[in-house]
């Protein structure tokens, strides 16, 4: 059983806040570095944010730092993904990855395992 599955998309106007979610089962959830990326239409899938494996370690992409917080909590084997100052530009399918990696960068194909994806999106 490995899965994970991302919750908390929807719709919402520019400068709202959402909160997604990421439920992971996977093995020994608390030895994986976590991520969220994002995939809009015709485009690539871009790197958002990543979390060690206590959690006091993140990394952003420009374009969302000040605005998104990555956090988990290795009790729920869950991590989430805080988006406020939401921007029509945010508006894409929001992807949880994992990778049982003691490091891990900010390429997609550094990850091992992919939530379906939530979709977000903003209006202006």
């Amino acid at each position: 059983q490995v899965q994970l599955v991302e919750s908390g998309g929807g719709l919402v106007q520019a400068g709202g806040s959402l909160r997604l979610s990421c439920a992971a089962s996977i093995p020994t959830f608390s030895r994986n570095v976590m991520a969220w990326f994002r995939q809009a239409p015709g485009k690539e899938r871009d790197f958002l944010a990543l979390i060690s494996w206590s959690g006091r370690s993140t990394s952003y992409a420009a374009s969302v730092k000040g605005r998104f917080t990555i956090s988990r909590d290795n009790a729920k084997n869950t991590i989430y993904l805080q988006m406020n100052n939401l921007k029509p530009e945010d508006t894409a399918v929001y992807y949880c990855a994992a990778s049982p990696s003691i490091s891990r960068g900010r390429n997609s194909d550094e990850y091992d395992y992919w939530g379906q994806g939530t979709q977000v999106t903003v209006s202006s």
